[in-house]
């Protein structure tokens, strides 16, 4: 645990460092002046077709963040998925599978390892049920799905707004209440690409197919919202469910995404009283995990670490976020498929979908 805190300390120093113009930024502001030249070369290379993006024959939706760290991109993912699916189309999710031990392209399972796929793309595969693909090659990824399941009429990109070997015909960028911080790219400031992004235009496509999506309570600019709220209830490892009014003290919660503090804060907003925290570096690795320091407590997580946790700790309560995107929003994202390129979302039988 000594190596995590140490992290988390660094991303800590990092994110303060982040919303402002202080020290550590201007310290870290000449590799950032590398970091954009280097981004701006990359973009101009596909924009001259020097690099080129690849198409696979339906339609792409790329959901990601220009800011590091997470900012809700795959409770996002998870409700245009359902929003698509309940429109009648066959959907499919291609992802990298950020920290898994395997390189190769596969199909997520819901009784699959998340150290064999990822924590989020199993989580993705257990909450909508949809064929699900992990691989770093993004094209490969959703080749390999559309093998597998050719039927398929859309693909949801979870992660790799920057991935441009892959083609889209639609973005999603989404942002919390961190906003651009104090809009420095890597490493002096959180952004992965300058802000706004003309990154569409770098690769052909039209800026009219993108989307911006807060998840925080404060836009700082214009965009759609989507409210977020933790569930009631936890759910325990064998698909009980247990109000969250009802669990005994003491209680711990645990949680290893990009912002632990808003898990517990919310928490505490539901009235549950915590005894002892526990904020771990995103996509943590709970075999590192010092279980002694669960014992004796009533343990809640979130739904993504319950996915890796439950394996070490069974007796772990996940408790779900609730993430609800604004009507404006699936209207406009419904707007654009049909404009993306209208062949792509006939139905299997022919005919077309509404």
């Amino acid at each position: 645990m000594a190596s995590g805190g140490l992290t988390s300390r660094m991303e800590a120093a990092l994110t303060q460092a982040w919303q402002g113009h202080g020290l550590l930024a201007a310290v870290l502001s000449p590799i950032s002046l590398l970091y954009g030249w280097l981004v701006a070369l990359r973009r101009t290379a596909y924009r001259l077709q020097l690099l080129k993006a690849q198409r696979v024959p339906c339609t792409v939706i790329v959901v990601g963040n220009a800011v590091a760290g997470g900012a809700g991109k795959t409770p996002t993912t998870i409700g245009i998925v359902q929003h698509l699916c309940a429109r009648g189309l066959a959907v499919g999710v291609v992802s990298r599978g950020y920290g898994r031990s395997s390189a190769d392209v596969r199909m997520v399972h819901d009784g699959d390892d998340a150290a064999d796929t990822g924590d989020e793309p199993l989580l993705i595969a257990r909450a909508t049920g949809v064929p699900v693909c992990v691989g770093r090659n993004r094209h490969a990824a959703a080749t390999h799905l559309l093998e597998q399941h050719p039927d398929t009429q859309v693909i949801v990109c979870d992660d790799g707004l920057q991935h441009y070997p892959l083609y889209r015909d639609i973005e999603v960028c989404v942002f919390d209440d961190r906003g651009v911080g104090n809009g420095w790219v890597l490493p002096a400031g959180p952004l992965r690409e300058p802000w706004p992004r003309a990154a569409i235009a770098a690769i052909g496509q039209s800026s009219e197919r993108a989307l911006v999506l807060h998840t925080g309570r404060n836009p700082a600019f214009g965009g759609f919202t989507a409210h977020r709220e933790l569930e009631q209830v936890a759910h325990t490892h064998d698909h009980h469910t247990i109000p969250l009014a009802e669990i005994k003290p003491p209680i711990l919660a645990l949680a290893g995404i990009a912002t632990p503090e808003a898990f517990f804060a919310s928490l505490r907003a539901m009235g549950v009283a915590l005894d002892k925290t526990l904020a771990l570096p995103d996509h943590f690795d709970f075999s590192q995990l010092d279980t002694d320091e669960l014992a004796g407590y009533s343990v809640l997580c979130t739904e993504k670490d319950a996915v890796k946790l439950w394996k070490f700790w069974p007796l772990a309560l996940a408790v779900p976020l609730v993430q609800t995107l604004e009507p404006a929003f699936l209207a406009a994202l419904d707007g654009m498929l049909e404009a993306a390129v209208p062949a792509k979302l006939s139905s299997p039988h022919g005919h077309q979908t509404t």
